[in-house]
């Protein structure tokens, strides 16, 4: 079981991941927006993952990560996205980061996070 920090502004997109990682055993917390996920992860520092959305009102998810590996240097970063070129040259950048694209089936999350987290 690993502790994932997810941020997806959108409601029922948040929900359906959040629900899918329980499903599969993990401990969710789930943010709707950069801002409250740094917010999160200043408050507790046991995240194993932070699975986020790129595009996102106030902090992106690139400069979450960006901010959150600056913090936890071993914190494992993917990216749930539709715009994957963005955060392809950040992913080749750091090891610790992959990018699952939009449109995806909930078993291919569920996939791509237990190989990132077993990496």
């Amino acid at each position: 079981m690993a502790h994932i920090l997810l941020a997806e502004d959108d409601d029922s997109m948040r929900n359906f991941l959040e629900m899918a990682l329980k499903k599969a055993g993990h401990d969710v917390t789930a943010t709707s927006d950069g801002l409250e996920a740094l917010a999160a992860l200043d408050k507790d520092d046991s995240y194993n993952l932070l699975l986020t959305d790129i595009v996102m009102p106030g902090m992106d998810g690139i400069e979450l990560s960006q901010n959150a590996t600056k913090k936890r240097p071993s914190l494992k970063v993917m990216f749930i996205t539709g715009f994957s070129g963005v955060a392809e040259s950040h992913s080749k950048a750091n090891d610790k980061a992959r990018i699952l694209a939009k449109p995806f089936h909930l078993n291919d999350l569920v996939e791509q996070v237990e190989t990132l987290l077993a990496a």
